[in-house]
């Protein structure tokens, strides 16, 4: 392998992912003020997905900064319904809130994905996910926050399709990768393209 691979996130399940598939990489997760960033952004580019790649673009170019030679992988993903834009919700009471305002709706998860060398874009796409939520009752609701508790606040959506928060949804389309915040197979193609992926 040529450069060296830095993934810009501290998220255990992208790491996985990567490691799963096979590559050589070192984690650096980058120290950006996203909320900020957004801010900056011209409100006309401020929708959920232009949103992503921005945000992904800026934590690659950040860790790229320090790492002169490397290929630097970026990544960020929104959740979005409609034209609203859901962060991650600080308490229980937030993420009911967030939950009644997703029921029997479909958002989509859009996740970004960058490859950026020396502050010079190599490669961007944004996948997206369109995650059909049922009619729920209340009842389901307050059993299921009761259940799952703070562990629920890691989400943007308040929910993990490898555990209760698949009983949420009726029908997902999008694939897995997506989901979890890695588009993974078009950063193989990608990697592969710029000569980084030996497979």
């Amino acid at each position: 392998m040529g450069s060296p691979l830095i993934l810009a996130s501290g998220s255990m399940a992208r790491q996985t992912l990567l490691k799963n598939a096979g590559l050589e990489f070192v984690a650096v997760p980058a120290s950006v003020d996203e909320r900020a960033i957004e801010e900056r952004m011209p409100a006309a580019n401020r929708d959920p997905v232009t949103i992503a790649r921005h945000l992904a673009i800026a934590k690659a170019t950040a860790v790229s900064r320090e790492h002169p030679g490397a290929v630097v992988i970026g990544c960020d993903q929104t959740m979005s319904l409609g034209p609203r834009i859901f962060h991650k919700a600080t308490s229980i009471d937030e993420a009911r809130e967030t939950l009644e305002s997703l029921r029997g709706q479909a958002h989509f998860l859009n996740s970004a994905i960058c490859l950026v060398q020396d502050g010079r874009v190599l490669w961007s796409e944004v996948s997206r996910a369109c995650m059909q939520v049922r009619d729920f009752s209340d009842a389901f609701l307050a059993g299921y926050l009761e259940r799952n508790g703070q562990e629920i606040l890691s989400s943007v959506g308040c929910y993990q399709l490898e555990g209760e928060g698949i009983q949420l949804f009726d029908a997902i389309a999008g694939d897995y990768f997506t989901i979890l915040g890695l588009p993974l197979l078009p950063l193989l193609a990608a990697l592969r393209q710029h000569g980084i992926n030996h497979a």
